[in-house]
């Protein structure tokens, strides 16, 4: 029998998920409030590195890549432009992200995909919801824009009074990443809607199988400090308090 460790789940959260006949165990990591001084290789390697085993994965935050490249920024020092605060109006407001329904969350996008671009979006995702459909704005602007997060009263300080981009080069930073620890890595956007795979590194499984294993967000989006997370292949034990013993299991990663 392998190792095993006690570690503890975020709250209304699963520990494990059935995928295509096959229990998957999602392991939050708990980590300081990372902030721009920070390398994200350091930190995974500091909090994940210890726990890995040969055959886990590393899921990585979107917003946790993007702070540490120093792409997080205060909205008192974010001046929106007029444009920014009407389309900003126009936003759906969603329970489970601001996303580009703040002006400085809108100017952002702005800066990052360029102003022709964006008002393309604007025009184009206007006519759309004449039919009924959504998220045609995110779809025409890019990933990028659609990672783009805004202050929220649910997030860890002092993040809720912040604007974040989305990460540059996740593909990059999930090698840079899984060379340091010798795990496969993925980036992603996660929200209690669902999960969009920003980067990933070689050996790392489909998109579809990830987006699966994690559509419950278990590394949560308030204030639980987990911005990485551990996925295995496991067998589980519950234990009284919301702690868990991991056994490690055989047969490593099946993709769908």
């Amino acid at each position: 029998m392998g190792r095993t460790r006690k570690l503890r789940v975020n709250r209304g959260k699963r520990l494990t998920v059935d995928v295509a006949g096959r229990v998957y165990a999602r392991i939050p990591i708990r980590t300081h409030v990372v902030t721009a001084a920070d390398d994200i290789v350091d930190v995974v390697q500091r909090y994940a590195g210890p726990l890995l085993h040969s055959e886990d994965m590393l899921v990585i935050s979107e917003k946790v890549v993007s702070i540490t490249q120093q792409r997080a920024y205060p909205i008192s020092q974010i001046e929106p432009s007029w444009l920014a605060c009407v389309l900003a109006e126009f936003v759906h407001k969603s329970p489970y992200g601001i996303g580009l329904g703040s002006p400085w969350t809108m100017e952002l996008a702005i800066r990052e995909a360029g102003l022709l671009r964006v008002t393309a979006a604007a025009a184009v995702a206007g006519v759309a919801r004449l039919f009924g459909a959504r998220g045609v704005f995110y779809r025409v602007c890019g990933c990028n824009v659609a990672a783009i997060d805004g202050p929220c009263d649910y997030t860890l300080p002092p993040y809720n009074r912040y604007a974040i981009l989305g990460p540059s080069e996740p593909d990059e930073v999930a090698e840079s990443v899984s060379r340091a620890t010798g795990a496969p890595v993925a980036i992603i956007d996660a929200n209690d809607l669902g999960v969009t795979v920003l980067g990933i590194s070689s050996g790392c499984p489909e998109c579809a199988f990830l987006a699966e294993v994690l559509a419950d967000n278990p590394l949560g989006q308030s204030c639980e400090q987990t911005p990485i997370g551990i996925v295995r292949p496991a067998r589980y034990v519950p234990h009284r308090g919301g702690a868990v013993t991991l056994r490690r299991s055989s047969g490593g990663w099946r993709k769908c």
